[in-house]
């Protein structure tokens, strides 16, 4: 059974009255996890763009509302959504389409992240959502300086619909730089690839990508800015790299557009098999993580902080978990089915604080449970 409202009223009618856990979806793009729930709750028919200041640099929209839509709308204004989120259709082979609500659901954050404009969480600015006791809850507002009350605002990002079910979403948008380049170093090993990579965050060029892929041997860092300026930094920038590998600068925006959509959308693994880790640490760490997994194919991001990790065999999840954990990593299976969850274990004193802010929203238990335990 499917649940469609397309209204907040009528989304929070059906939760109040559910007497059965609920699977809670957006544009169906990321199925990540298992929840025991039967009854499906769609969020796609809340659509619409409801306020959009492209002076203020400010959009709200419902949680249904396509990204495509959202991003279509911005560019028309020279703006963007600055994080980058992901496309998971590619590496999944979903077909739905993905909207503003899961986006936040899933704190989506591409590899921009690293950046001054952070994560997903970082531009909201304000949500609505419906609790598990069918109760509309605002938090935020509709600009940058509205901090009043609790930060349920963040606190809905990556929660992935077990706290609350979104309902409309203000977001903090940028403008979209004049233009981009991206250097790019071919032959260096992990660990060396790391360490440019590291340099290069900590350079004052304003680095807004930093990826090496190692099946392909290349190591790619993107700057993005004004025309006048790109030309200088980035010869600066690859002489700062110069003793750790030969850089050479691409100024051609729309190749580096593709290069980097390809990379955000983990596309180098779409058509290969196998499960899709996605590993959190510390850069340092990743390149020797990666060689004490040797059946396992990798793509570091945001500087080696993300490692995105293919797992042929489909039988390396426990080994993969443990290596991750053992450094104080974290390791979220993102494609394919095992044994052990998709998601990893909380810590105690994490998971008491879960298990409190679960009771506080969501006391009857309803929204997407098992999906985070």
């Amino acid at each position: 059974m499917t649940h469609r409202p397309s209204t907040e009223a009528e989304l929070a009618e059906i939760i109040a009255e559910a007497q059965t856990p609920l699977r809670i979806t957006g544009g169906g793009t990321r199925p990540i996890g298992s929840t025991t729930a039967e009854t499906t709750l769609s969020t796609a028919a809340l659509s619409g763009v409801t306020l959009y200041e492209p002076g203020a640099l400010t959009l709200v929209a419902q949680a249904g509302t396509p990204l495509s839509e959202i991003e279509t709308l911005l560019a028309g204004e020279g703006q963007r959504l600055a994080f980058e989120p992901m496309d998971h259709r590619p590496l999944l082979g979903t077909k739905g389409t993905p909207t503003l609500g899961g986006m936040v659901a899933a704190n989506v954050s591409g590899p921009r992240r690293i950046s001054a404009v952070g994560a997903c969480r970082d531009a909201l600015l304000g949500v609505r959502f419906v609790d598990g006791a069918g109760q509309v809850i605002s938090n935020g507002g509709r600009v940058m300086k509205n901090v009043t009350g609790y930060d349920l605002v963040k606190l809905m990002a990556g929660s992935y619909g077990t706290l609350g079910v979104l309902t409309e979403v203000s977001l903090k948008v940028l403008p979209t730089p004049e233009t981009s380049v991206t250097l790019t170093a071919a032959g260096l090993a992990d660990s060396t690839a790391i360490t440019a990579l590291s340099r290069a965050l900590g350079a004052p060029w304003e680095v807004s990508g930093a990826a090496h892929l190692p099946t392909a041997g290349l190591t790619h860092i993107r700057l993005e800015g004004s025309a006048a300026s790109m030309r200088y930094r980035a010869e600066r920038l690859t002489g700062h790299l110069a003793d750790l590998g030969a850089f050479t600068a691409n100024f051609d925006t729309e190749e580096t557009a593709t290069l980097w959509a390809d990379i955000r959308d983990l596309r180098p693994f779409a058509q290969a098999p196998g499960h899709v880790w996605c590993l959190s640490l510390r850069p340092g760490d990743a390149p020797a993580l990666v060689a004490s997994l040797p059946e396992t194919e990798a793509l570091y991001d945001w500087g080696g902080g993300r490692v995105w990790l293919r797992d042929a065999s489909e039988t390396m999840g426990a080994a993969i978990r443990d290596a991750v954990a053992r450094i104080g990593g974290h390791a979220t299976r993102l494609r394919g089915t095992g044994d052990i969850p998709a998601f990893p274990p909380a810590n105690p004193v994490v998971a008491r604080l879960e298990q409190g802010l679960k009771s506080r929203f969501d006391p009857r238990g309803l929204l997407n449970p098992g999906l985070m335990d």
